[in-house]
């Protein structure tokens, strides 16, 4: 069956976005800064990159009971989740940097959080922010069969319970990278001719994934059990409890920013148009939380500032705090909405009290 072409509506009666672009390119102009990132993103990379890094140098070198080696491996994790939230992201966006090839640099990060490059630029910038919460088109909405994200997603028996086990499945986000998603994705989106820029060639693409995925292994597990004196299972145990703790992050943070109660999911009509135009599209889809929590801000790059990330994703996390009161302000002069939740709390019952009514047996309508 071919594919349904989503087309947004042009028309934009209170020329929100017009206002909004013009304002907020104001700002960056009267203020003279750059869009990108700047030493405070800079300084972030060194921290996350150390509390990444370092922990699995200290493993290797230091003679450590096994208890701290798990204490270092959880840390390991959040440094991934903050190495994927504030370098990679940006980067992959082209915000990290003005210059082209240190967006590259650092997108390439990416490798070694297990994921690809392609791919990830594929599900996020292009099906994620075009089609925010469009079901069968963000597949950031698609969890298999075994949780359901949306009134549209087929109900099974087993959503009844998935507001119970749905936190145990988040944190196998980046450890399923490292098994099916980027063969699975890498062959879908090939077919489809998907990409974020010119389409790379399926040799170089399978190439890419056969290289970076054995030296990740090298790095992350043959390099440890030929220089660690421990039960081979324990190495395993380790690298999966570092991935089990980025996953979790992530995918919390991910679901608190589109899968809650205050977000809606709408569908295009049987032409495939939509009811607003993209950018107003993005204000009914996304919700901000936690925004004046500096610990939130810092740690998630800006995720939590998902409203103006999604309407500007070329800007750097490193300003949404202040080109915020501009979109606030704007979208509610339009008659908008500007959806946030005060706190992570929550945002954290929104997305299960959610979950719990997408686990309900829907009503049988005439």
């Amino acid at each position: 069956m071919k594919e349904q072409v989503i087309k947004f509506s042009r028309i934009d009666s209170a020329k929100f976005f017009r206002t909004l672009n013009k304002r907020v390119n104001s700002y960056f102009k009267d203020n003279e800064i750059s869009k990108t990132g700047n030493w405070k993103l800079h300084l972030k990379t060194i921290v996350m990159f150390s509390l990444f890094l370092t922990p699995y140098f200290l493993i290797l070198t230091l003679d450590i009971s096994q208890w701290w080696m798990l204490l270092l491996t959880i840390v390991m994790g959040v440094g991934m989740a903050g190495v994927g939230m504030n370098v990679m992201h940006d980067a992959n966006h082209g915000a990290y940097s003005s210059k082209k090839w240190i967006n590259k640099v650092m997108g390439s990060s990416m490798y070694i959080l297990a994921g690809n490059v392609y791919n990830w630029q594929v599900q996020h910038n292009v099906l994620h922010h075009t089609y925010t919460n469009i079901h069968g088109h963000d597949e950031d909405l698609e969890a298999g069969r075994i949780i359901r994200f949306s009134e549209h997603s087929k109900w099974r028996k087993i959503h009844r319970f998935q507001q119970y086990y749905s936190v145990l499945l988040y944190g196998l986000l980046t450890f399923n990278w490292v098994l099916t998603t980027d063969f699975k994705q890498t062959r879908r989106y090939l077919k489809r001719k998907l990409s974020y820029g010119k389409l790379p060639s399926p040799l170089k693409q399978w190439s890419t994934i056969a290289i970076t995925k054995t030296l990740y292994i090298a790095i992350w597990i043959v390099i440890p059990m030929l220089l660690m004196s421990i039960a081979w299972w324990k190495i395993l145990l380790g690298f999966f409890i570092m991935h089990y703790t980025a996953g979790l992050i992530l995918s919390i943070v991910f679901q608190l920013a589109h899968v809650v109660k205050q977000t809606e999911m709408p569908l295009p009509d049987d032409q495939g148009s939509m009811k607003n135009t993209w950018a107003i599209h993005q204000l009914f889809t996304t919700v901000n939380f936690s925004t004046k929590n500096n610990i939130v801000n810092w740690f998630t790059g800006g995720l939590n500032h998902q409203v103006e990330h999604h309407i500007f994703p070329n800007i750097s996390h490193i300003h949404y705090q202040k080109i915020s009161k501009i979109v606030k302000e704007t979208a509610q002069e339009c008659n908008l909405p500007y959806n946030e939740y005060k706190t992570t709390r929550a945002a954290i019952i929104a997305h299960f009290t959610h979950l719990k009514e997408m686990g309900m047996k829907p009503a049988i309508t005439a």
